[in-house]
């Protein structure tokens, strides 16, 4: 979230800045700034009121040692009401503590001065194209109907275990998948990101901690005997591994990689564009996340982009890449690229990655911070990309290297499948 510190040094931006996302925040920010008021003017008489009762309590001290008991005693009846008066101000503080942080939770990050305007993704801006469309045999075929020609992604099984939107992968299909797994892992580690395994639910902490609660509440997944939550994202349990936590300086750049099973509920419209693996409740990504020394985090981020693009061009898929719009960021971003691949066969480009700086305000949730040269505390940057997604690059793949023999296998991952072709 916001800190509330920069809001109240910095009203107009922060008014202007969320303006981008279409939002007028003017209620919220100065009611904000209110309750900040109340809380600090609430924490100064508390304190204040503590330090006197402290204070008495040493005089009454030294008045019993000196024999003074009835000068004693007559204090002893002051520190009883201030006792009394700095109990019901720390309710008050509680009260309204609460009240600014619960309002500070509903407020969006603000998005990077270079996002461009706009109200929805037909306004975000392409900033990068690689790759030629190739031209497919007569009669080529979208990937749904590729999974069944090739036996490879039973559709109708998964909405039988478990529903829409839950494909099985088998034969040629799951090791397809496998060997993408494995390769995006290796790409990453070999670009210097730690691998670990991470849980698949998470507390409600963890959800909160990156933005997911209460913003996104209606599309995870709630185990709510446990209350936990199906990850909708290696995010979430990757980054919440430096919640609570401060590091020191030197400890910078912290840069971590994971494959997880994703789990969203969102609902989809029927229609050719949420058929077979374009839109899922389960799936499998491959996440790299960073935390990052302010000053550094943007480079961060380029270099982010700049790993993701090497992926797709060993790949040898078509993509593109764009700046989404003030409209289109997510709720806890900064700045946000989507990386789509071009799937031919239903001529329309597929989303297969979000590369995101969120700058301090996952990190100020998180409790996330460093110790600077100077021994003081800041709030790292936390950064986060799909390196990458499968279902789609799976379509793209399916789609892309389509012949009339078979579907060919892209050459990096030869080694990884063992075989060339799905036939």
């Amino acid at each position: 979230m916001l800190q509330v510190s920069f809001i109240r040094e910095h009203r107009d931006l922060v008014v202007e800045r969320l303006a981008k996302r279409n939002l007028d925040a003017t209620q919220m920010v100065d009611e904000a700034i209110q309750l900040d008021e109340e809380r600090r003017a609430i924490q100064t008489e508390l304190d204040n009121t503590l330090a006197e009762s402290n204070s008495l309590s040493k005089e009454i001290g030294m008045l019993f040692k000196s024999g003074d008991v009835d000068k004693a005693n007559a204090l002893k009846t002051k520190t009883t009401d201030l006792k009394e008066s700095s109990k019901s101000l720390s309710e008050q503080l509680a009260t309204t503590s609460n009240a600014l942080n619960e309002l500070l939770y509903k407020i969006p990050n603000i998005p990077h001065e270079s996002v461009p305007n706009g109200t929805s993704d037909e306004d975000n801006e392409e900033i990068f194209k690689e790759g030629a469309i190739p031209k497919l045999y007569d009669n080529a075929l979208p990937h749904w109907e590729l999974a069944k020609k090739y036996d490879i992604i039973d559709f109708e099984l998964g909405n039988k275990i478990a529903g829409a939107g839950f494909p099985v992968y088998k034969n040629k299909g799951a090791r397809l998948q496998r060997a993408l797994i494995a390769y995006f892992l290796d790409k990453n580690t070999e670009a210097g990101y730690t691998e670990y395994q991470l849980p698949h639910l998470v507390n409600e902490a963890s959800g909160y901690g990156t933005g997911q609660l209460p913003d996104k509440e209606g599309q995870m997944y709630h185990v709510t005997e446990d209350n936990l939550y199906l990850i909708p994202t290696a995010e979430v349990p990757g980054t919440n591994i430096f919640r609570d936590v401060i590091l020191d300086q030197s400890e910078l750049p912290v840069t971590i990689t994971g494959y997880t099973p994703c789990f969203r509920r969102e609902a989809g419209s029927y229609g050719a564009h949420v058929r077979g693996l374009n839109r899922l409740h389960q799936f499998d990504k491959v996440e790299i996340i960073r935390v990052e020394h302010p000053d550094n985090s943007y480079n961060a981020f380029n270099g982010m982009i700049e790993h993701v693009k090497t992926i797709l061009n060993e790949l040898k898929l078509p993509y593109r890449i764009l700046k989404l719009c003030g409209g289109d960021v997510t709720f806890a971003s900064a700045l946000t690229y989507d990386f789509e691949v071009f799937s031919t066969a239903q001529d329309r480009w597929l989303e297969i990655s979000s590369v995101s700086n969120f700058e301090t305000f996952q990190a100020n949730r998180l409790k996330l911070r460093f110790k600077n040269n100077e021994g003081k505390k800041e709030l790292a940057h936390t950064l986060n990309g799909s390196s990458l997604a499968l279902p789609r690059v799976l379509a793209g793949i399916l789609e892309n290297y389509q012949t009339e023999k078979g579907i060919k296998i892209p050459d990096v991952l030869i080694p990884y499948t063992g075989f060339s072709i799905i036939d």
